[in-house]
C-alpha cells in the first residue's frame, strides 16, 4: 500500500466529488487547509514575540546596511550580526517545519495520485508503452478482454527495448491489458471512467523480461479550458505553489505572525 492511501478513507468522501465537479476549486479548498495547518502550527510551537523581535532586528540591520554603503569595514560588522540574528530566527521557524513535514508529504502523495492526470475515458484512444529488457527481440503481443478494443497491431515487434499499442474501451469499469512475450506475461489493470479518477500509470516489474508497463495518460491542467498559455498549462504542483503562497501570506498578516 501507498503511503498516502492511509487518507483514503477520510479524504476520497470528501474531496472526491469536488474533484469531479472542479479539480481546480479541490486544489484551492487544499490549499486553504495546508496553509492553515502549517500557520497554524508555526504560531503555537514558535515564541512569537522573540520571532517579532527578531524581525525588528533585522529591519534595523538592513536599514543600517545601507547607510554604512560608504564604510565597508563597519558595514561588515552589522552584516556579521545580523547574519546571527537571521541564523537564530532560521533555528526557531525549523522545529514547526519538522512537525508538519510528514502529515504535508502524505497530503501531498494524494493529491499526486487524484490530481496529476486525466482519467481514461470510454471510446477515446489512448496508448500502452512497454520497455523490455535490454538486449531481447522478437514479438510481443497485447492481450485483452471484449470491453477492450486494439487500435493498432495486436502482435508488435520489440524495437529498441520497446512496443507500443494504442486501445480504447467500450465501456466503464476495470479493465486488464496483458502483454506476452514468449516466455512472459504481465498484466497491467486500468480504469475507465467519467469520473476524474485513474490508476497508477506505470507499473515496474523487477527481474522480469517485461521491465515496465506504462497506460499513457494526459496530464490534468485544471485551467486549461481558460485558453491564456502560461496558465491554462500548468499542473495541480504549479497551482498548489502559487494558491499556498497566496494565502499562507493571507494567513500570517490575519494572525500576525512573525
Amino acid at each position: 500500500m501507498a503511503f498516502y492511501e492511509i487518507l483514503n478513507p477520510v479524504f476520497n468522501p470528501l474531496f472526491q466529488p469536488i474533484i469531479d465537479r472542479s479539480p481546480f476549486l479541490a486544489l484551492v479548498i487544499l490549499a486553504v487547509i495546508i496553509s492553515l495547518l502549517i500557520t497554524l502550527v508555526y504560531k503555537f510551537f514558535t515564541n512569537q514575540e522573540k520571532m517579532k523581535s527578531m524581525k525588528g532586528q533585522q529591519k534595523d540591520f538592513q536599514k543600517k546596511m545601507k547607510e554604512l554603503r560608504s564604510n565597508p569595514e563597519e558595514m561588515m560588522k552589522v552584516q556579521k550580526e545580523a547574519m546571527k540574528v537571521n541564523m537564530e530566527y532560521m533555528k526557531s521557524s525549523f522545529k514547526p517545519t519538522l512537525i508538519t513535514m510528514i502529515p504535508i508529504l502524505i497530503i501531498f502523495g494524494w493529491m499526486a495520485a487524484h490530481l496529476s492526470y486525466e482519467p481514461l475515458l470510454p471510446g477515446m484512444t489512448y496508448e500502452v508503452d512497454v520497455e523490455f529488457m535490454e538486449g531481447l527481440t522478437g514479438a510481443a503481443e497485447l492481450v485483452v478482454d471484449d470491453t477492450i478494443i486494439i487500435v493498432s497491431e495486436a502482435s508488435q515487434e520489440i524495437e529498441d527495448n520497446r512496443a507500443s499499442w494504442k486501445f480504447k474501451a467500450k465501456e466503464k469499469g476495470e479493465q486488464l491489458l496483458t502483454i506476452k512475450t514468449e516466455t512472459e506475461e504481465k498484466t497491467k489493470k486500468i480504469l475507465i471512467t467519467t469520473t476524474q479518477e485513474y490508476l497508477v500509470p506505470l507499473e515496474t516489474y523487477p527481474n522480469s523480461e517485461i521491465k515496465q508497463i506504462n497506460v499513457v495518460h494526459n496530464k490534468l491542467k485544471p485551467l486549461k479550458n481558460l485558453g491564456i498559455p502560461w496558465v491554462s498549462g500548468w499542473g495541480w504542483l504549479g497551482w498548489y505553489i502559487v494558491l499556498s503562497l497566496i494565502f499562507s501570506m493571507g494567513l500570517r498578516k490575519v494572525l500576525k505572525i512573525y
